[in-house]
């Protein structure tokens, strides 16, 4: 920052708020107010007293009022003063504490009482530290005036009762709000320049500034009543209170900033330990003070205020020393809290009784409160910083390269996201483990559908969700002694679990159990899941890499077998991965042989058992393995070139069969995947090849999964799914049930079918906790929402029966029939044709 240009600026704002205070002073004078303090004779009387015994009570004139007690205080004000004021005339006290307050008006027609709590002045509070109450009758009408306090502190520390010309703000009202607006802007201004400079450790006399200038900022917003116009309660003897803590606060953070920023050695150490003694005083002083219903307010205010005249004495003795000895840091002191000491022995002056009342003294200690941030948030920023470093550059030299070093060993471990290890940190400790012949499990854990977080959310959100797993998982291996978690890919974490298979059972049942926990991305709800493998050292590999490929392997059979689960290796894995790329590697030529087949299952109307339409079924006529369902060559099915290929060809051939089947296959049904679905012209080339074969869009039922729907390109899948919808062809929802976001997805598509998961059909024969009431639900939620609800995998008569009673119109499987051959079909239709 420019330094000429932050003295020009200093200069510019003393000038402003040198006009800003005369014209305050200047209005002040102009509004006249009537000092009604001076006329002011008590009497104590009992808290049911009438207004009659308020007005005919003996009032003492001059005496010293009683201190607290149980009953109300009650001042007599000279009501002869009030002549000149018209009606609607402000009535100002100053703030102070009790329980209740009472205001009784008796006028020449009628008289008027207040008695409000201090829970009820959210109303009654005006700028300048005072309660306002509007009195309606002109001056000259007021015939008596009183005001009663129950339970007052103590009427020595109420100093002000004035009463003035009223309006809802009237000059002297601006003008306080002018001063706290400016003295609040200076402030924050000061606050924030401090904040902003400085990176890194702060030394000890900026903290102390900092704090100082915190709580000078509330101290004088609440002082001046400006805090009220956010907490309107915030007014009265709650004000007050806070306000002698704010005090000690102010008292002890200046004191320590002072004998910290001073240089090492200046000062002698008694000067320096009674400056943290008084500090130490002022604070526990300021909170005494402010206890006035267990302890006396009048002894714990003046100790305050001896405390405040003590630090002044020591601060300007210490200044004198430090001059003396050479101290260059004690001249930008001087300068910048000079101003504030005297204006704060003034108020001293006048707390103690020595000097009469004046707006001047407390608008003078805002001004010169933020005039000493302006000029030491400079001072600080600049000057205290470099004197600091010059006295302390070898000391601090030394720290700075242990913490870099730390900083960098700690750095090349953890990850800079989650604050977890990272790779390098899993290769350590697993090193380790293995050099120790620990025998330890290895977990592998997959964070599912990222890419489909990242590409609807923003990538935020999928860091977010990343440092959600990895806290869970943190929180998990921190009950578990020697357990490790590391991040050790983008999506990908690492769990190094030494021990027994127990162990590993128990780590393996704590993973799970965060399975479908719900987390909340940018006001969304979704929920949590994890595709998980591992393998053991050393019964399942004896060396690092096998060890984490054999995991690995068990956490792409997880995904592969439909993700949300964990999977133990096994040797079988090895096997059947290497026959999926055997299968891929033989599935074009495969392709051009015709070995890929098309099986159909009947879907049947379970109240008269006729068929209504087909599923279609993928089949490979493998010349070595033989007929094989998709659940064999499920990666063919997926890969990026031919997978899209063989998906066409199923297309192909359903349409080509409901051309020459006609209306006898009914609706058919095809499973479609992303590839199929994803892209802007993917539903057109759909309801071409329609066109093409003259087939009716409405014969066409296209299946998808929740897989397919979470894809990373969902919204084009969802985009597709919805033109298709529009022409007419059917959308069906497979497998519901299973996965986590059915439910959104019956909202968000335009879904026509339901298809109730087979696993849950299969379910309904058990007794003890089965999923009768999932596929009532399901079946209730379909009706409710106009779907066409479709039962799969029935099998015996029973769950037939069952599924029709509750409210289930269609279904499929063995029940029925078995998946038959596409020709198989033709020829029957061609028999009966004949016949």
């Amino acid at each position: 920052m420019n330094a000429a240009k932050l003295l020009g600026d200093i200069r510019g704002w003393g000038l402003a708020w040198m006009l800003v205070l005369a014209g305050l002073m200047s209005g002040t004078a102009s509004a006249a107010p009537v000092d009604l303090h001076r006329s002011a004779c008590s009497a104590t009387l009992p808290d049911d007293t009438s207004d009659a015994r308020i007005v005919e009570a003996p009032y003492r004139c001059g005496a010293k009022a009683p201190t607290r007690g149980p009953d109300w205080l009650w001042l007599r004000l000279d009501a002869s003063q009030l002549g000149a004021l018209p009606a609607g005339w402000d009535l100002l006290i100053d703030q102070t504490r009790f329980d209740r307050i009472g205001v009784l008006i008796v006028g020449r027609d009628r008289t008027t009482r207040y008695s409000l709590s201090y829970a009820e002045l959210k109303e009654h509070w005006t700028p300048g530290g005072l309660l306002k109450f509007v009195v309606a009758q002109p001056g000259r009408d007021i015939r008596g005036l009183y005001i009663g306090f129950r339970h007052i502190d103590d009427l020595s520390l109420m100093r002000k009762v004035v009463a003035r010309l009223g309006s809802r703000m009237n000059g002297a009202d601006v003008g306080w709000l002018v001063l706290a607006g400016l003295f609040a802007g200076t402030l924050l201004s000061a606050l924030l320049y401090n904040l902003v400079i400085h990176a890194g450790r702060r030394p000890a006399f900026q903290r102390w500034y900092l704090l100082w200038v915190s709580v000078a900022l509330v101290y004088g917003l609440i002082w001046t009543n400006t805090a009220a116009l956010v907490v309107p309660g915030l007014v009265g003897p709650i004000a007050v209170r806070i306000e002698f803590v704010l005090v000690g606060l102010m008292v002890a953070a200046g004191n320590m900033f002072f004998f910290s920023v001073i240089e090492d050695g200046v000062l002698p150490p008694g000067l320096a330990k009674a400056g943290h003694g008084l500090a130490i005083g002022g604070a526990v002083l300021g909170v005494a003070a402010a206890a006035d219903t267990w302890l006396p307010p009048v002894p714990t205010d003046r100790l305050l205020n001896y405390d405040i005249a003590a630090t002044s004495v020591l601060v300007a003795w210490s200044c004198v020393v430090a001059a003396r000895r050479g101290s260059r840091v004690i001249w930008f002191y001087m300068i910048g809290w000079s101003p504030v000491i005297a204006l704060f022995v003034l108020r001293l002056t006048r707390n103690l009784g020595f000097m009469a009342q004046s707006d001047v003294v407390d608008m003078g200690t805002f001004v010169a409160l933020a005039f000493e941030a302006l000029v030491l948030s400079l001072a600080i920023a600049d000057r205290f910083r470099r004197i600091r470093l010059e006295l302390d550059q070898a000391r601090q030299r030394r720290e700075i390269d242990l913490a870099e070093t730390k900083t960098l060993r700690l750095a090349a471990q953890t990850d800079f996201l989650t604050g977890l290890g990272n790779r390098a940190a899993f290769q350590q400790q697993a090193n380790a483990l293995m050099s120790a012949a620990m025998p330890f499990s290895l977990f592998l854990i997959d964070v599912d559908y990222l890419k489909d977080v990242n590409d609807r959310l923003g990538h935020a959100s999928g860091d977010m969700l990343l440092c959600h797993v990895g806290s869970a998982l943190d929180g998990i291996v921190r009950a578990m002694a020697d357990v490790r978690v590391s991040r050790i890919g983008g999506d990908e974490f690492a769990i190094l679990c030494p021990g027994s298979v127990h162990v590993e059972t128990m780590l393996a049942e704590q993973i799970a159990s965060v399975q479908g926990e719900l987390w909340h991305p940018r006001d969304r709800t979704r929920t949590l899941s994890l595709s998980i493998g591992s393998a053991r050292y050393p019964d399942d590999a004896q060396a690092l890499d096998l060890l984490y490929h054999n995991a690995d392997l068990a956490l792409y059979t997880a995904k592969r077998v439909g993700r949300g689960r964990y999977v133990r290796y096994d040797p079988l894995q090895s096997g059947l991965r290497d026959l999926q790329m055997a299968f891929a590697g033989e599935a074009e030529q495969a392709l051009e042989r015709g070995d890929f087949m098309l099986y159909l299952q009947p879907i049947v109307s379970l109240e008269t058992e006729m068929v209504c339409g087909h599923e279609v079924l993928l089949r490979w006529n493998h010349p070595v393995h033989g007929l094989m369902s998709p659940d064999r060559f499920a990666d063919v099915l997926v890969a990026e070139r031919i997978g899209l290929r063989i998906q066409e060809h199923v297309l192909e051939l359903a349409l080509a069969a409901l051309n020459e089947g006609g209306e006898a296959l009914g609706v058919v049904c095809v499973n479609f995947t992303s590839a199929q679905l994803a892209g802007p012209r993917s539903a057109r080339l759909v309801l071409d090849r329609l066109a093409h074969h003259g087939i009716a869009p409405a014969r066409l039922c296209v299946e998808v999964t929740e897989g397919v729907m979470l894809d990373r390109a969902a919204d084009s899948i969802l985009a597709s799914l919805r033109t298709l919808h529009e022409a007419g062809v059917c959308i069906a929802l497979d497998d519901f049930g299973t996965g986590y976001a059915s439910l959104v997805h019956l909202r968000d598509l335009p879904v026509d079918r339901i298809k109730i998961d087979q696993s849950f059909v299969a379910g309904l024969d058990e007794t003890d906790g089965g999923t009768l009431p999932i596929v009532s639900a399901i079946i209730g939620l379909g009706a409710g929402l106009g779907k066409l609800v479709i039962a799969e995998g029935i099998e015996t008569q029973w769950q037939a029966e069952r599924l029709r009673q509750l409210g289930c119109r269609f279904g499929q499987g063995y029940r029925y029939g078995h998946p038959v051959a596409l020709a198989t079909i033709a020829d029957a239709d061609r028999v009966m044709d004949r016949a």
